[in-house]
């Protein structure tokens, strides 16, 4: 399902996946409503990796090179796109300091991959915040789903990930506010007549 403003086939989207049926399932799926390129290894997503990609879906365990080196190696590049883990091991606490807007755990699905890809382009829209909001509140979610309440309350890094999100939800509630209230201020000054 695509946003009304947004033609997603103007969209393009880089799997990256050493396995090379996952990665040829993966970009099948996404060739449905996205421009895609596959690449079958670090290397490979590495070449292909330019200013034309709005996201990448990219492996974590692939021989010779990492997916955290490659996301690494991407985040260096300053290049302007969205990056999704997608993953068979589990997430741990050093997901924290990795520069990635969303995490998927294998097996993943059709709709799993759709809807990351949706909620990527949907960031767009959002400031630098807003963005760095959204992948924080990410990894927190994600390692709440994997991690028990004991184990979460033991970790600095979860402890630290917590107070930065509620950080920038405040700064965004205030940002949400203060629009409200110039919003409010800008109808009642239509209100009244103008002298012209």
């Amino acid at each position: 399902m695509t946003t009304p403003n947004r033609n997603s086939e103007d969209e393009t989207v880089l799997v990256v996946d050493d396995e090379r049926d996952i990665a040829d399932l993966y970009s099948t799926w996404l060739a449905e409503e996205y421009e895609v390129r596959t690449a079958y290894g670090p290397h490979e997503a590495l070449e292909q990796a330019d200013g034309e990609l709005d996201i990448v879906f990219l492996d974590r365990q692939m021989p010779e090179m990492n997916g955290d080196e490659v996301l690494e190696a991407l985040r260096e590049r300053q290049l302007d796109c969205r990056v999704v883990m997608v993953t068979a091991v589990d997430p741990d606490f050093d997901i924290v300091e990795m520069a990635f807007d969303d995490y998927l755990t294998k097996p993943v699905m059709l709709d799993d991959l759709h809807g990351a890809a949706e909620r990527m382009l949907d960031r767009e829209s959002y400031d630098e915040r807003m963005q760095e909001f959204f992948s924080l509140a990410s990894k927190k979610a994600t390692l709440e789903a994997e991690k028990d309440f004991v184990e979460l309350q033991d970790s600095e890094e979860y402890e630290r990930l917590e107070s930065d999100v509620e950080h920038l939800r405040e700064e965004a509630d205030r940002t949400v506010s203060d629009l409200s209230e110039a919003e409010d201020f800008e109808t009642l000054f239509q209100e009244f007549p103008g002298d012209a």
